[in-house]
């Protein structure tokens, strides 16, 4: 079965760090630009990072920039998405999703886009 796998999620305190990690199944990633997008409670959903397919670009959203690193292991077919100085707002689910159409690209494109998505992880900031 073809599918991306997030883990990594959990509860954690304001200004506490996570890393996120989205694998592959039954396919290579290294095809494949990547993004992190997350969907908060009452909210559209958000893109958050993403990277080429060979990491040699990578963007953010305004609201991560400076706390959020994305990168990539294409020998694991694996993403990351390390996040630091977490704040109650970044609660969310959040999906990594994978995109063959502009590889060497690092956008967000529109979510219907994407060949593959991920089942999502919560990530809960609270005291």
């Amino acid at each position: 079965q073809l599918q991306l796998v997030e883990s990594g999620g959990g509860l954690v305190q304001p200004g506490r760090s996570l890393k996120l990690s989205c694998v592959s199944a039954g396919f290579t990633l290294d095809n494949y630009a990547v993004a992190w997008w997350r969907q908060r409670p009452g909210k559209e959903p958000e893109g958050v990072s993403c990277i080429s397919a060979n990491g040699d670009m990578t963007g953010y959203g305004d609201s991560v920039k400076g706390r959020f690193v994305i990168s990539r292991d294409n020998a694991k077919n694996t993403v990351y998405l390390q996040m630091d100085d977490l704040k109650p707002g970044d609660t969310a689910v959040y999906y990594c999703a994978a995109d063959s159409v502009f590889p060497s690209l690092a956008s967000f494109r529109p979510p219907s886009d994407y060949d593959y998505w991920g089942q999502g992880t919560q990530v809960t900031v609270s005291s």
